[in-house]
Formats: C-alpha cells, structure tokens, sequence
C-alpha cells in the first residue's frame, strides 16, 4: 500500500492547490442557465475567477454576497438573501448554486436553515429558479471535494427521489469528475451514443465552458445539463461514474432511485478503456462499432511505437487526486517509474492505490525538492518554475493552465485520448533527449597533454 505523507510545513510555497468553493462553482457551471454563488468576502470571489477566467479564456458568471465586516461578525443571512434576490431580479437564472468560504463557515452560520427560510419567504419572487447549497470552507479539501459536494448538493436538491418500476431503457447517467477537460467529456458522450445509448453528463462543462460564442450577451451559463436532466436522473438505466470523487454523487442517486452505478476511477490506458467498452456493450446489446474498433487498434500500435521511449524514465507528477492517480498509471503501464508523487489533499480513498512508494500532501515547493534528477515534471501552469530551475521539461494538465491555448480541448480518455497521451508525453521526451555525437565518443579529442608532449607536437608542427 502506498505511504501517504502528510503536510510538514505551516506555510505554502508556491501552491498546488485550488479552493472547494472553486471546485463547487466549477460543477455549477456546468449547468444550464446556472450562476455560481460564493457566500463570503468579495476577495474570495474575485481570486477564483481569475483563475477560471485565465484558464478558460471565458466569460465566467461568477456572484458574491460581499460580506464586509459588520456582517461577519453579525451574520451573513441578510447579504446571502439580497444577493440570491438580485440575482433572480437581473439574471434570471434557472439555478443558483451556493458554495461558502472559510469567512462564513469559520463564523459557524445556519446556511441551510438560512436557505430554507428565504425560499418560504421569497417563494413568488424566487419561483423558477432552484437553489443548491454546498458547505465548502477553504480551509479544508480542494477542487474535487468542492466538485463532489456540489454534485451532492444538486442532487439532493433537484433529483426526484422515487425509485420507478419502469426506466428508460437507453438512457445513462454519466458523472464526469473534475478532472476531465471539455474534450474528454465530449468524447465519452460520443461513445456512449456510438452504441445506440441516451446519456445524461451531470454536470457538463462541455457546454458550458467549450467556447462557444453566443449571438448576445447572457449572464448565466449557456450550456450544460438542463434543470429537468437533474431532476429525472432516476429515469436512467444506469450511472456511470468517473473518478473516486463522484462515488459519493452515484451513490447518493442509488440510495434516491435505486439506478445501480459503476465507477471509474479512470480511463488513460488501453485496459480501463476495455472495461469502460465491455460495460457499454452490455447495457446497449450492442457490440463495438467498427470506429471504436479502429481506434483501439490505433492504440495497440502506439502502445508498440511508444513504449521505447517511456522505459526507464523518471516522472514526477502533481495534481489532485483522481488525476494523479490515472496519470501515474498510465506512465507505470508505459514502463516508467514515479519519480515523485505531490497532491492537493489526503481525503481521497484512490491514493492507497497509486503506483508509487509515496504520495506527499503539499505543496509546489515539496514537488520541486522531490523532484530532483526527473526526466518529466507533470502538473498544471504553477509548475513551470519548477521546470526551468530544475531543467526538466513540463507537461501540463490539471488545472489552471494559463500560459497555453487549447487545454480544455485536450483529449487524454478513451483509446483516442491514450494514443495522443503518449505522443504527447513521447515526443517531450525525445525533445529534452540529448543525442550522443561522433565527438563525444572520441576518447583522444581535446585529452590533456603533458607538458612534454606539447613541445614534441609544437616541435612537429614547426
């Protein structure tokens, strides 16, 4: 089992981590006509959207209640319900999601008794629009405990909680964790749909957060899971839940609805995808179309190209969880070794299963110490420092990733997302490879010459 190594610092140098109420704003982004409420100070706020903003590249529909000092000593019930108010008043939102920060939590409020209370009070002003609350302090976890929470929160809030005699035959939850990208998501829709299957991706930033421009301005989201997807979740056949993270959403659904799930904890390699397949071809009736076919034979290949250059290589990863477990795989089953392992927070279940002596829970300072003598850095734009003082190249993944385009459109699940996984990860290292010369290999050129030889060569020459 591996050796989790808690943290051994008070301060944070260079940190790895992102916030819960980031992560709980990040799951109710992706749904539809939704805004993200953090119930704290104004700064709390204005710091994770400039990460989702420098990230994404988009326009993030990101609220605060603004609570300033008067109403932290107080109480916040009075700003939380004028923010939900206007809120309703300017945006219309169909989905207010409220994630609080440490200033409240610390203060020890009754945000769910606060909720409850507005929603009877404000009923005709707050009709047609739902409200989610997730407890979320900053001091505490990061983005995938923060993701998972609001799931949580969104499900018991919204999901209809009857278990029905009859379902819908072709309809499957997907549960996507935060780990993924737009494309990911994008993909695993398209081979559940490649058998002939209806899925429901809760939540789905692939609408919400994939580029799109829309003809005017909106001021929630303008994409993800429709209000009524949430609420009929029970109609599905199944749940399929990615990453360790969203057990506790897929297991929240069964104990509502009695829909069975499976999890993955994650599909980077040739072997999880298989079972991903195998369990599609089960629920559909339905054997691999021939593309999916193809592009595991694609994979096969790479697997033969690639792995030459993965033998023997040093990696060292940081990233939460979930990632860091389904990076660390893959590169074990390439045939390199786990350098060094660094995550976010030691909440996660999946940690006793990463293939390495050691996970540490830290920070960006304890990833570039045990780093040393790496052959690859893994982790997102944070760790480009790390790179260059250490002269070991970087791929990033993870989030935030501010210094390149495109990250959200990286494809690292399914058959396809492995084959350029490990061209990706391959070609970094036949980049940073330093090629033997003919020179180099010359025991005679540029020797030390005794004194006595230079004057008998100088003698020659003359």
């Amino acid at each position: 089992m591996t050796t989790i190594l808690p943290v051994s610092k008070a301060a944070s140098v260079n940190p790895l981590k992102s916030s819960q109420p980031l992560g709980a704003a990040f799951a109710y982004l992706g749904v539809a006509g939704a805004v993200p409420l953090f119930h704290g100070s104004q700064g709390c706020t204005s710091f994770a959207l400039v990460l989702f903003v420098r990230h994404f590249k988009e326009t993030i529909p990101l609220q605060t209640t603004a609570m300033d000092e008067v109403a932290t000593i107080l109480g916040g019930a009075d700003h939380l319900e004028e923010a939900i108010l206007n809120l309703k008043a300017r945006a219309k939102p169909a989905f207010i999601g409220v994630a609080t920060t440490a200033l409240v939590e610390t203060r020890g409020e009754d945000f769910a008794g606060e909720i409850a209370a507005i929603r009877a009070r404000r009923a005709v002003e707050l009709d047609g629009t739902e409200i989610a609350l997730a407890k979320t302090p900053d001091f505490d976890g990061a983005i995938e405990e923060g993701w998972s929470k609001a799931v949580v929160a969104m499900i018991e809030a919204m999901a209809r909680r009857e278990v029905l005699s009859r379902r819908n035959a072709r309809r499957v939850n997907i549960l996507p964790g935060s780990h993924l990208t737009v494309a990911d998501i994008e993909h695993i829709r398209a081979l559940v749909e490649a058998f002939g299957l209806e899925p429901v991706v809760f939540p789905d930033i692939s609408g919400a957060l994939d580029g799109t421009v829309p003809e005017r301005w909106i001021p929630t989201t303008y994409g993800g899971t429709a209000i009524d997807d949430i609420r009929s979740l029970g109609d599905a056949r199944f749940t399929i839940a990615i990453g360790e993270h969203m057990r506790a959403a897929a297991e929240r659904i069964q104990a509502f609805t009695g829909v069975d799930y499976a999890l993955f904890r994650h599909l980077h390699g040739l072997k999880a995808v298989d079972r991903f397949v195998a369990l599609l071809t089960e629920l559909s009736g339905r054997t691999a179309p021939a593309s999916i076919r193809r592009s595991r034979a694609q994979l096969q290949d790479a697997l033969l190209d690639g792995h030459f250059h993965f033998s023997g290589k040093r990696v060292a990863i940081a990233a939460e969880p979930d990632l860091l477990y389904g990076l660390a795989s893959f590169f074990v089953g390439m045939g390199a070794e786990i350098h060094a392992a660094v995550t976010t927070t030691g909440h996660s279940k999946v940690l006793d299963h990463v293939p390495c002596e050691a996970v540490k829970i830290g920070d960006l300072g304890d990833f570039e110490a045990m780093a040393e003598g790496a052959d690859l850095l893994v982790t997102h734009s944070h760790g480009r420092q790390a790179s260059e003082r250490l002269g070991a190249p970087l791929m990033r993944v993870g989030f935030p990733i501010f210094d390149r385009l495109g990250s959200q459109h990286k494809l690292r699940v399914g058959y396809r997302g492995a084959r350029d996984l490990i061209f990706e990860a391959a070609n970094i290292f036949e980049g940073a490879r330093h090629d033997v010369t003919p020179d180099s290999l010359n025991p005679f050129l540029n020797r030390e010459m005794t004194d006595g030889r230079r004057a008998a060569s100088a003698n020659r020459q003359h």
